[in-house]
């Protein structure tokens, strides 16, 4: 069995919908569990998608927008598997996610992406991951409903495992 990490980004932080998934699926299958929280916490405020000069709208309009993260994972090379959960953002992963993709080294990783969203599909988040990780294997991944089970999460992590 591969070593793995969860690492999640969820603009409410650990208490999120993200968060709490996260947490259930590292939980269920033994992994170490790492937030991928940004340098400068995102605002109520900051997620309104209706407001075009709102900071996730900015950034998710600028595909070269690579938001801060406060901490980094200081062990990476100890992974063989890497779960990398997020909120769909405008119909793919957000900004802080391809920052988190270009902050290391994942060849010769496998790198599974899993969103949370109440309606959106995970997209191209996947193929966007990999661009971003050349030498890894990155899924194309799933989209997950708020109230997925850990049983389901595990289930569906095994394959990777």
């Amino acid at each position: 069995m591969k070593k793995a990490l969860v690492a999640y980004f969820s603009a409410r932080g650990a208490g999120g919908i993200t968060g709490k998934m996260a947490t259930r699926l590292a939980e269920g299958i033994g992994a170490d569990l790492y937030e991928i929280a940004p340098a400068q916490p995102y605002t109520k405020a900051d997620c309104d998608w209706t407001d075009k000069r709102s900071r996730s709208s900015v950034e998710m309009q600028d595909r070269g927008s690579r938001p801060a993260i406060a901490t980094r994972v200081e062990n990476m090379d100890a992974y063989g598997v890497v779960f990398v959960g997020f909120p769909i953002w405008w119909y793919r992963e957000p900004s802080i996610i391809d920052t988190f993709m270009e902050s290391y080294d994942f060849a010769g990783k496998t790198v599974v992406p899993f969103a949370t969203s109440g309606g959106s599909s995970i997209g191209d988040s996947g193929a966007n991951m990999q661009k971003l990780a050349p030498g890894a294997e990155v899924v194309a991944g799933k989209r997950f409903a708020a109230k997925t089970s850990a049983d389901d999460l595990c289930a569906w992590a095994q394959t990777w495992l």
